[in-house]
């Protein structure tokens, strides 16, 4: 194209920037965050090959470490959590490998598909959305599909409102295939809910920023086991920006990033560390357990029906089925516009059957209070009758 061909790009007409509303978000995720955690972000930049960030680097991981209940390092990706699933699959198989998906929702779905983009050969254990993964199925199935190098799952599935019995199911894997690799997505689960990394000798497990931490997205934590090490130094899946050799290197030689971190996720994290460990691990997973319940128990005295059978209910999302006679768009309308109550819809095969409450993170108890009764005022101008 000559100079005299060149056409001028016109200055965009586009809506005017407004300020961010104040809200009662309630969805799964991004999660509120904490003024304290606010207020680190403003913090200026540094460098981030220098000793400020290093010693930044180093409290982090170790206390990555403590939450994930893990001797291994805890590595750290600017990524969301789908980033965690690829970064979990390449790092350690080979194209062709076999490999068992267990799948109990949208999530669950999504690992697969990646594995399947990269080659692997999937067999699918899926469940029904709103069930568990049965372990006594699973048993029997992985049987049948024997042999297999690995086993996908999700912990927490943030699509169905489920919590998987992930320390079961690894066990009934071992028992089996003691050279199973066991990844695990703990995105919507880890410092939520009780998951013990090498106590239930799991392989891969990995979580994101924007759920349970209480700071923004931008952030996935990975952590892998010996066994998965072991792994990673055969398998030929493509690998670069992902690959954890040269995350670890960076990390256990001067506590840095092998790329440009997101400083200012990092300072808001390194505050909400110190304040869950003030707060205290399993205080923070009897906080979870008491705003599930209350979630749960008040949508049920409304007359709603959930989606999840109340034993694998999860205790960082509640998912509730849309009454009849409700258009699920009005509603998730008149609740943001007017009462400032932002909830989320349903995924996938769940499109407009369900809407979901997010407990997890940061939240208080008047949080969850008032975003349950906007819900009750909103559905009986709606003409709900339960």
């Amino acid at each position: 194209m000559t100079t005299q061909q060149k056409k001028e790009i016109p200055v965009p007409q586009v809506e005017k920037r407004q300020p961010i509303p104040k809200q009662n978000l309630r969805v799964p995720g991004p999660t509120p965050i904490p003024p304290e955690a606010s207020e680190a972000q403003t913090a200026p930049m540094i460098n981030h090959r220098g000793p400020e960030f290093s010693a930044m680097m180093k409290r982090i991981t170790l206390r990555l470490q403590y939450f994930f209940q893990t001797e291994a390092l805890v590595m750290t990706y600017p990524a969301s959590g789908t980033g965690g699933q690829e970064c979990a699959i390449v790092n350690v198989f080979s194209p062709g490998d076999h490999v068992v998906s267990i799948t109990i929702g949208n999530f669950g779905n999504r690992m697969a598909k990646i594995a399947e983009a990269y080659g692997l050969q999937v067999t699918r254990l899926e469940y029904p959305w709103g069930e568990a993964a049965e372990p006594a199925s699973v048993e029997k199935r992985l049987q049948e599909v024997a042999p297999y190098k690995g086993v996908l799952l999700t912990h927490n599935e943030t699509s169905t409102g489920v919590t998987n019995d992930i320390e079961t199911l690894a066990r009934i894997i071992r028992k089996h295939n003691p050279d199973a690799l066991i990844i695990v997505d703990a995105v919507s689960s880890l410092a939520c809910v009780p998951l013990e990394m090498d106590a239930w000798d799991l392989d891969v497990v990995f979580t994101g920023s924007q759920k349970g931490w209480m700071v923004p997205p931008g952030l996935m934590m990975i952590a892998a086991s010996p066994r998965a090490w072991e792994a990673y130094k055969t398998a030929k899946l493509p690998r670069f920006y992902f690959d954890w050799e040269m995350t670890r290197k960076s990390l256990q030689s001067k506590w840095q990033h092998p790329t440009t971190p997101p400083l200012s996720v990092l300072y808001a994290l390194d505050v909400t560390l110190e304040m869950m460990l003030e707060e205290g691990r399993q205080a923070i997973f009897d906080r979870h357990q008491r705003a599930g319940e209350y979630v749960r128990n008040r949508a049920k005295a409304l007359g709603l029906d959930l989606l999840a059978d109340h034993q694998y209910a999860s205790n960082t999302v509640t998912a509730i089925k849309v009454p009849e006679g409700i258009d699920l768009k009005v509603m998730l309308k008149k609740l943001r516009e007017e009462e400032k109550t932002v909830f989320a819809g349903g995924q996938g095969q769940l499109d407009g059957k369900i809407f979901r409450i997010g407990h997890l993170g940061y939240f208080t108890e008047a949080d969850l209070q008032s975003a349950v009764d906007n819900l009750e005022h909103v559905l009986h101008d709606l003409g709900y009758k339960g």
